[in-house]
């Protein structure tokens, strides 16, 4: 079984620590924000990374927004999910398997007000950088079968 990276920044790691030990009743909802825990693939490294970040929903959907605070780039977490899809969520005390995609030009249209309305702060990031910021579509994997993600795996002993 590989290690779980936690992020690098300080914060986050502490955030995500707290997370974790209690299977989110400390952490999920982050200076009132609803949070998840993300597992990805590095697509450099192929180790786990993880970190903590606002999440939407759309029905069983979980949605994630790539802003990177309006930066010019996008997160590491989006290029290493645009690299392997197969992701690993945690959402409270519930970890599950997922597939993770970028929502098409339609569907952002549609998905977009419902994250700014989750965190407003989104539609300042998107006019401060040139980059189309991506929404994050995250499907959970039925387990058990072919279909269960390794990555999934991983967080049962995280």
């Amino acid at each position: 079984m590989d290690d779980v990276i936690d992020s690098p920044t300080g914060w986050v790691a502490e955030h995500i620590r707290r997370y974790v030990e209690t299977d989110g009743e400390s952490g999920h909802l982050y200076r009132g924000l609803p949070t998840l825990l993300l597992t990805t693939r590095g697509r450099k490294s192929g180790r786990l990374r993880r970190t903590a970040l606002i999440y939407g929903r759309d029905g069983d959907r979980y949605l994630l927004v790539a802003s990177n605070g309006g930066s010019a780039g996008h997160p590491s977490w989006y290029l290493n999910l645009t690299a392997d899809p197969e992701v690993a969520v945690q959402v409270r005390a519930d970890r599950f398997a997922a597939r993770a995609r970028t929502a098409t030009e339609e569907e952002k249209k549609e998905l977009w007000p419902g994250m700014v309305a989750v965190f407003p702060t989104y539609d300042a990031y998107q006019s401060r950088t040139d980059r189309d910021i991506p929404l994050v579509i995250l499907e959970r994997v039925p387990s058990g079968g072919d279909e269960a993600l390794d990555v999934g795996e991983q967080l049962e002993g995280a």
